[in-house]
């Protein structure tokens, strides 16, 4: 089976969790550390083989698309200056790297957000990276882990990979909970040193403890087969008018079978204040530290 090249991060949302700090700066840039949260998304996926990256936003997030391009103004007064080094850190893209941004049109949901980027994904399987989740790249390798291995662990098997993170029992009601199919249910080791792939039987969304299949909570990584884009074509709306995207995994599942893949590492949730401000300590102290 072919590799994946391609990716699609949903930036469309207006970051309501992160007011008044994304009122007139996109979430997606705001820092951790001395870079916008963003560039850790678009270096995972690099790392990971990504070739070409889909940006599904609106017209208020063309900042976005203006980070990864060449400011040549700055970039000629910084060279005039003898900053080369610098000028060379902003266009840090490798050449066969490229960032395309489509807009979405209608906020009605994640779905219609992955279901947007078809035109320019066309016939390609593709990954979908969201930008609220940065996972920690210093302490992963991110050419082999995480949403490496779940591209490498789709093209040997052909199965579209969900993450899924550990939680604790008092987190559980924030997420969509996996439930492993029984064959695979006696095979989850919690205390692995690697990713894991299982076959996954469906998810719960948002479930009380009591109620909840498991403890892994779906990260916000995805590897999907193209025949994805049928299913979310023929989805309709349901909670609060949107397509969601787990209809049309259910779908998926129903078919062709999918897996999950449990995490390496920590993740951290970049839309919200609080996990937001850890991350911003956490990667400043990683920084300096590498000085």
């Amino acid at each position: 089976m072919k590799k994946i090249t391609h990716a699609v991060i949903p930036v469309a949302g207006f970051g309501t969790r992160m007011l008044p700090l994304s009122k007139s700066v996109p979430k997606e840039l705001l820092p951790l550390g001395n870079r916008p949260a963003i560039h850790y998304v678009v270096e995972e996926a690099i790392a990971a083989g990504i070739k070409h990256i889909v940006l599904v936003g609106h017209s208020q997030k063309s900042a976005i698309e203006n980070y990864f391009d060449i400011n040549a103004e700055l970039d000629n007064q910084l060279r005039q200056k003898g900053k080369d080094e610098l000028a060379d850190s902003l266009n840090w893209l490798p050449e066969d790297v490229s960032v395309s941004m489509i807009r979405q049109g209608k906020a009605l949901g994640l779905g219609h957000a992955v279901l947007a980027a078809r035109p320019i994904i066309g016939d390609n399987d593709f990954a979908v990276l969201l930008p609220d989740v940065v996972l920690d790249p210093f302490k992963t390798d991110l050419r082999r882990d995480n949403l490496a291995f779940m591209i490498n662990a789709f093209a040997k098997e052909g199965h579209s990979q969900i993450l899924v993170e550990q939680v604790a029992d008092s987190e559980v009601h924030k997420y969509g909970i996996a439930k492993l199919s029984n064959d695979d249910d006696s095979e989850y080791k919690e205390d692995a040193n690697g990713n894991q792939s299982f076959r996954v039987a469906g998810f719960v969304e948002k479930p009380k403890l009591s109620q909840a299949p498991s403890r892994l909570a779906v990260v916000g990584r995805y590897v999907f087969s193209n025949k994805i884009f049928a299913y979310l074509a023929n989805t309709t709306a349901s909670v609060g008018g949107e397509i969601q995207l787990t209809d049309a995994i259910d779908a998926l599942i129903s078919e062709y079978g999918v897996n999950v893949t449990t995490m390496r590492g920590a993740s951290y949730d970049a839309g919200d204040m609080r996990s937001y401000m850890q991350a911003f300590i956490y990667f400043a102290q990683q920084q300096l530290t590498d000085e």
